[in-house]
């Protein structure tokens, strides 16, 4: 085995022995102004220093032919010279010598140089044996000059000091392989502050183990594997694929591992992982065992109840999926047997059981399931607005009840036989319908009669109705009625033409916002009720001087979003569409993740210090009308003062419907005191709103965002 010896030392050497640019002076010179003795025997430099043992040192002077003898340190005499002129003396450097002055011995007396000569020690590494071996057993480092040496390094510098040495001479010396060693290249040091570095030219093999062999191949979470192989024994840790990771095995030897699979294993090779950190890979890779679907009971199955499945390993099931991708609900598992509860909203489909390895296996049948039945209707005719008996089988699946000319409501007493049900105002005569949670509908055999009651029915109605504003209701005997009711139990006071067959009233300043109907009571005391209307408006303004947005124009505008790149957004002012004839922000578009609506920075006309710390006392409005229904992603609400007080508010109440439609403008509330802000008077980098993470067809108008006083 060659040396590789990679040390600045050595270059040194070479230079100096090219050039001998290096000189060391070796007594003191006289006064330059003293008249030169052409007879005085003087040594100018010698070199290289340092030099290797049996290489050439040269002395440079003047009369050096007179020099008897040069001495060596330590007392290395040297008369037998290479060459002897009255400039130059060259000799070979006995093996003997060693770092120290020099002393020419001439007729005038001694010459003892300044300098030392310092001698380099030619440190080789001749063979490693054996080339290849197990962490902690015996190796030799065969070469010379090894008693120099006090650091064994293997690759990623794992290090054995002297102090470790097993033993140590000039030609080898012994250590343990680390238990942490990998293969590579070994250097040896000799610990120098500007160290001799020696390589080997051959890499020393450090053994790996060998996983040959696995039983079973495909195995069962949960269950025992044995590996086999060579070297086992040096695993530390076995890596499942997944990467599951596992260091207690049930048994190890050299040739034998037998380790419990983890529960989420997955199918691939299994990596050995040894005390360096390297990994091993098996030779071939494990399969998990996958759950068998023998029997589904009962078949068809009735949403919301249990099903038995019979089969084999079901005890690694760790989740169920029936019809429509929905998740059922594990009651019990064995590994022959598993019952599950079906959700109400299940369609009918294959069943698919799931492992914690990522395994799945569904039914080879869809699984049918039970629907409910109409046996009969009681009384088969009645009027509007009375209880409706509807009798059958698996009622209790029923979530709503249509009528005849477009009215659904939900039952008000259900049962597995039976359901009770009110029957809307404007029904007509004709076939019922009974929808269930999983969409099935089934219809009635006859059709059931409304008898014609004494009370109004309305048949045209406007959908948005604004608070404080007149609106106009077509039907029949409206003038029976006494009493006109809007939600909250909010009584109209004010009227325009009332007739059998028209209504005019005026929408209650103070009547609940959304969705509702009016109530109409008559002489005879019956009532009835309209179709669903949406009560819609807006909170009037305040305090104008603490809106923050209104788009006219008067420095609240928006200095960057959406609404002022012209494809999504913009400000518009649209007479039918504007609150009160007005500019407002609109935002239309297909949206996915950030967009910034409206944003501006500093605190340019932000009411923060207004507001401060009175969190309690204040509530964030802002005026909406969503004009498309909005599925996705949310509303976030930004106040930023710096990046330690940086506040975000998620709005999307269409979390809760699935689907989100205002149909016309209203006004949202945030109380202060949920929105994170401790102190609005610290904001005073960015403020806006913008829509973030989710996807969805995003047509709005937005205005007058403001803060209000309790």
């Amino acid at each position: 085995m060659m040396k590789r010896i990679n040390i600045k030392k050595y270059a040194l050497y070479f230079l100096l022995l090219s050039t001998l640019s290096l000189t060391i002076y070796s007594c003191q010179k006289d006064d330059p102004e003293d008249e030169i003795d052409p007879n005085k025997i003087e040594l100018s430099s010698f070199g290289p220093s340092p030099v290797l043992r049996g290489g050439e040192l040269q002395f440079i002077g003047r009369n050096l032919d007179k020099v008897t003898e040069i001495v060596l340190p330590d007392n290395v005499s040297v008369t037998n010279f290479n060459s002897k002129a009255a400039t130059k003396i060259t000799l070979t450097v006995p093996e003997a010598t060693v770092d120290g002055k020099v002393t020419l011995k001439t007729p005038q007396g001694d010459i003892v140089s300044k300098s030392l000569l310092t001698i380099s020690e030619p440190i080789v590494i001749t063979s490693i044996t054996p080339a290849e071996a197990r962490p902690g057993e015996k190796i030799t480092i065969s070469g010379t000059y090894l008693n120099l040496i006090g650091e064994v390094i293997f690759k990623d510098a794992k290090v054995v000091l002297k102090d470790a040495f097993i033993s140590q001479t000039q030609t080898a010396l012994e250590v343990y392989v680390p238990l942490d060693a990998q293969t590579g290249s070994i250097v040896i040091s000799n610990a120098m502050e500007d160290p001799i570095l020696v390589s080997s030219e051959t890499d020393f093999v450090v053994t790996l183990p060998v996983l040959s062999g696995l039983a079973p191949q495909t195995v069962k979470a949960g269950a025992e594997l044995t590996i086999s192989g060579s070297d086992l024994d040096l695993v530390k840790e076995l890596i499942f694929p997944g990467n599951h990771k596992v260091s207690e095995f049930t048994a190890q030897s050299a040739t034998e591992i037998k380790v419990i699979v983890p529960e989420a294993a997955e199918d691939g090779e299994i990596k050995g992982v040894v005390a360096s950190t390297v990994e091993v890979a098996s030779t071939s890779p494990v399969t998990m065992v996958v759950p068998v679907i023998s029997t589904i009971a009962p078949d068809p199955a009735k949403p919301g109840t249990d099903v038995t499945i019979t089969g084999t390993d079901l005890d690694l099931v760790t989740s169920i999926t029936f019809g429509g991708d929905l998740a059922g609900t594990i009651v019990s598992k064995k590994i022959d047997e598993l019952v599950a509860t079906l959700p109400l909203e299940t369609i009918e489909g294959n069943v698919t059981l799931g492992t914690a390895a990522g395994k799945s296996v569904s039914s080879a049948a869809p699984l049918a399931l039970i629907a409910p039945t109409i046996t009969s209707i009681s009384p088969e005719a009645i009027k509007a607005n009375e209880d409706l008996t509807i009798l059958g089988t698996d009622l209790d699946l029923v979530s709503s009840v249509s009528f005849e000319g477009g009215n659904a409501a939900s039952p008000s007493l259900v049962s597995n036989e039976e359901i009770t049900v009110t029957v809307p105002s404007g029904t007509l005569t004709g076939i019922i319908s009974l929808a269930t949670m999983n969409g099935t509908v089934i219809s009635s055999e006859n059709e059931l009669e409304i008898i014609a009651s004494n009370v109004p029915t309305i048949t045209e109605y406007p959908e948005n109705a604004k608070p404080g504003t007149l609106i106009t209701l077509i039907g029949e005997k409206l003038d029976l009625a006494t009493d006109v009711i809007f939600p909250e139990n909010v009584y109209a006071t004010q009227f325009g033409i009332k007739t059998a067959t028209m209504l005019q009233v005026v929408v209650p300043n103070d009547v609940k916002k959304g969705f509702g109907v009016i109530t109409f009571i008559t002489f005879e005391g019956e009532s009835t009720t309209s179709p669903i209307i949406n009560f819609q408006g807006v909170d009037p303004v305040q305090d104008e001087s603490l809106v923050f947005f209104d788009f006219n124009g008067t420095g609240k505008d928006s200095w960057w979003g959406v609404i002022n790149d012209g494809n999504v957004g913009g400000v518009e002012n649209d007479e039918d569409l504007s609150i009160d004839g007005t500019s407002y922000a609109r935002i239309n578009g297909d949206l996915t993740d950030w967009n910034a609506f409206f944003f501006r920075n500093g605190a340019n006309n932000f009411p923060g210090a207004t507001v401060g710390s009175n969190i309690n006392d204040y509530v964030l409005k802002f005026d909406i009308n969503v004009l498309e229904p909005i599925t996705g992603g949310e509303f976030l609400i930004r106040f930023r003062g710096d990046s330690d007080n940086d506040f975000f508010y998620s709005w999307a109440p269409w979390n809760d419907t699935g689907a989100y439609m205002t149909e016309g403008w209203i006004t949202v509330t945030i109380p202060l005191s949920e929105m994170g802000c401790p102190d609005y008077s610290i904001i005073d980098e960015d403020f806006g709103i913008a829509f973030n993470s989710g996807s969805s067809v995003v047509n709005i108008s937005l205005d007058n965002m403001r803060f209000e006083r309790l």
